[in-house]
């Protein structure tokens, strides 16, 4: 006779990937576009470095690493490498386009500190 036990939790759990939202999404399948590619997805990574220890990387890649997460948002995908997954889990990357800023930025809840020239996070 066997017997199963219910594992379930029902406990909230933290969002496991990054977000990238519609903004964003629309300016990188049109930097996609521009490369003239449609095998290039956008790679988010987190390396040593920076005035605060962590710094992002935001860049095209066509490759495929072991471990990868890979989401896709309207048509974009987006991939985190299997080390970088834990320090932007939750993490939102968004692209402002106004007389102060242009560019992609990341709002990340698991950045305890950053520094001033907004690039890394500790």
């Amino acid at each position: 006779m066997t017997t199963s036990a219910n594992t379930e939790s029902t406990e909230a759990t933290a969002p496991t990937t990054i977000l990238l939202t519609d903004v964003a999404a629309q300016k990188v399948k049109a930097l996609i576009e521009q490369e003239g590619r449609d095998d290039l997805r956008l790679r988010v990574a987190v390396q040593p470095g920076g005035c605060s220890g962590l710094r992002y990387q935001l860049f095209f890649d066509e490759r495929s690493l072991d471990g990868d997460i890979v989401t896709e948002f309207d048509g974009v995908e987006v991939v985190v490498d299997r080390m970088s997954a834990p320090y932007l889990a939750g993490a939102s990357i968004d692209f402002a386009d106004r007389i102060d800023a242009q560019g992609f930025t990341i709002d990340n809840p698991n950045a305890q500190n950053s520094c001033a020239c907004g690039d890394s996070f500790h």
